[in-house]
C-alpha cells in the first residue's frame, strides 16, 4: 500500500540523522528533512530512512522540494 500525505505513520516517523520530523513529498515518494538537507526514497511505500539511505540535496533542489511541502521549514540551527 503506498504512503499518502495523510498517512498517521508519518507523525511517527524521524529522520536517522537528527530525529526530527520529516517532510512527505508526494510526486517525487520521498521524505525530506529541510534541516539536514536529506531525502529519503519511499521504495513500494516502504520509508527507507537508514542513515545511508538519504541523499545530501543542492540548494536549488532545496528550494524546488520547498515548493512542494505544506510545511515550513524549521530554522536552521
Amino acid at each position: 500500500m503506498p504512503l499518502s500525505a495523510d498517512d498517521p505513520l508519518l507523525k511517527i516517523l524521524a529522520c536517522p540523522l537528527d530525529k526530527g520530523p520529516l517532510l512527505y513529498l508526494e510526486p517525487e515518494e520521498a521524505l525530506y528533512n529541510p534541516r539536514l538537507r536529506r531525502r529519503y526514497p519511499v521504495v513500494d511505500g516502504i520509508p527507507q530512512l537508514l542513515p545511508s539511505s538519504g541523499e545530501q540535496v543542492t540548494e536549488e533542489e532545496h528550494t524546488r522540494l520547498l515548493g512542494h511541502a505544506d510545511e515550513p521549514e524549521a530554522p536552521s540551527s
